[in-house]
């Protein structure tokens, strides 16, 4: 597949290290020589230094021969004209576009992305993909990672096995003798610094991180048989009023369960705007580093610190501060990978990565066959995949026990007619079934072939 990446930031260039890795043909095109220097040092991509929406840059670039631009660069306008050149002089059949400015994703001008204006086939939002992933973190606490699939009847939850989890040292295929009802699958390991798909003979140990495909409804079951039953937050202090911020706050008023939640935002502008949108959230004017503050926000009583500025120092900070006056968990946003490693020692109970948030929206476009979803985990070690099932699928008909499955990828749950299945040997699988698959990155190409159509279909 020939692709052309405007912008080579840690999205664009997480992009192109993944495509590239995946022996895709990538072009990267941005303003900052530097970037592009990196770039080409670093991946196996071609490099051009330019404005990603100027018609002779994306010709020189390859646009002419291109199957899809990712428009990624720091401004959203760049991003649309960028599209728009794509779709009108190139004719490039698919047009991906980061959009920050809520502005634009309003109701009222959404129609505006469509064939006979702006021609954009897939808008990513960062700030909205990033909300819906601090929620889910904040609905499953002690969960290390978290997200819906087959929608958000199935879920991927990542739990730590800590020195009391009772499934420590007990075969996997027993779990399931144990627990037959339990539609649960543990699908990946993290042990040390090797990511690894666990045979059914394999045993969890104290330290490991294991991913779990799970239906909804036993999640609650799920985590408390790997020893995390925290009870969910009920009182929440936030750091940061901007567009994440917001929506999360928002978002837990709506709530079912609405915690009581405070904001803390440094500037008196988003501040003011905060308050005037939102209806049961006290907001707080000044920096969430304010020891004062914080103590006026009653962080002595709260269960959850969430650290959402655009500052990854203030979040860690924050955060850290909070747990030492006597917060029972924080949450924070960082940006920056080179934080990631040593969070934890830090005193960050769980962080959310928005690069990863938004490579993973995007690959599920990028990715071949009926790929729904896509979660991309461990820095792109691996993936957990949404794959429609077609007639013509080789998973189709057989007995997975008669399947031969490639290498570093494990079902997880498959949904069919609204109700989730756990894979057994027994199952099979069906023409618009929706499999949850955990796959390596050397298996992922394989995946994306089982949920082709054939030519024979036709």
């Amino acid at each position: 597949m020939r692709v052309v990446i405007c912008g080579a930031g840690q999205v664009g260039y997480g992009i192109a290290e993944k495509l590239a890795a995946e022996k895709n043909d990538v072009s990267v095109i941005d303003v900052s020589p530097d970037l592009i220097r990196n770039v080409r040092d670093t991946l196996d991509v071609r490099g051009f230094v330019g404005h990603g929406a100027h018609p002779d840059v994306l010709e020189a670039a390859g646009a002419p021969d291109a199957d899809m631009i990712i428009a990624v660069t720091f401004h959203d306008e760049v991003n649309m004209i960028a599209c728009q050149v794509a779709h009108s002089l190139f004719e490039v059949p698919t047009k991906i576009a980061r959009i920050r400015a809520q502005q634009y994703l309003r109701p009222y001008a959404m129609g505006m992305f469509t064939r006979d204006h702006m021609p954009i086939d897939v808008i990513i939002s960062p700030e909205q993909e990033v909300g819906e992933m601090v929620l889910q973190r904040i609905a499953l606490p002690g969960a290390a990672d978290a997200v819906g699939f087959a929608d958000d009847k199935i879920v991927m939850v990542a739990l730590e096995c800590l020195q009391d989890c009772p499934v420590v040292d007990t075969p996997l295929s027993q779990l399931s003798e144990l627990f037959p009802d339990l539609l649960a699958t543990v699908v990946g390991v993290s042990r040390g610094h090797q990511l690894f798909v666990p045979r059914s003979s394999d045993q969890l140990s104290v330290g490991d991180l294991a991913y779990v495909v799970v239906a909804k409804q036993q999640v609650r079951r799920t985590m408390g048989l790997f020893g995390h039953d925290e009870k969910r937050a009920a009182r929440i202090v936030i750091a940061g009023a901007g567009n994440i911020g917001r929506h999360v706050a928002r978002a837990i008023e709506r709530g079912d369960t609405p915690a009581k939640v405070k904001i803390i935002e440094a500037s008196r502008e988003r501040a003011t705007k905060a308050a005037d949108e939102l209806q049961r959230t006290i907001v707080l004017h000044g920096s969430a580093l304010d020891q004062k503050l914080l103590m006026e926000a009653d962080i002595a009583e709260a269960d959850l610190m969430v650290g959402l500025t655009n500052d990854d120092q203030v979040n860690i900070l924050s955060g850290v501060m909070a747990k030492r006056l006597g917060c029972r968990a924080n949450l924070v946003l960082i940006n920056n990978p080179t934080y990631h490693d040593f969070a934890g020692m830090l005193g960050i109970d769980a962080y959310v990565n928005p690069r990863a948030a938004t490579i993973s929206r995007i690959l599920q476009h990028v990715r071949r066959g009926r790929i729904r979803a896509v979660h991309s985990v461990q820095h792109g070690a691996a993936e957990i995949i949404e794959a429609e099932a077609l007639e013509t699928s080789p998973l189709v008909g057989r007995p997975l026990r008669e399947l031969e499955l490639p290498e570093g990828l494990r079902l997880g749950a498959l949904m069919r007619d609204g109700k989730v299945l756990r894979p057994d040997g027994a199952l099979r699988i069906k023409p618009k079934d929706r499999v949850v698959i955990f796959a390596m990155a050397s298996a992922v190409k394989q995946v994306e072939q089982m949920f082709r159509v054939s030519l024979e279909f036709f």
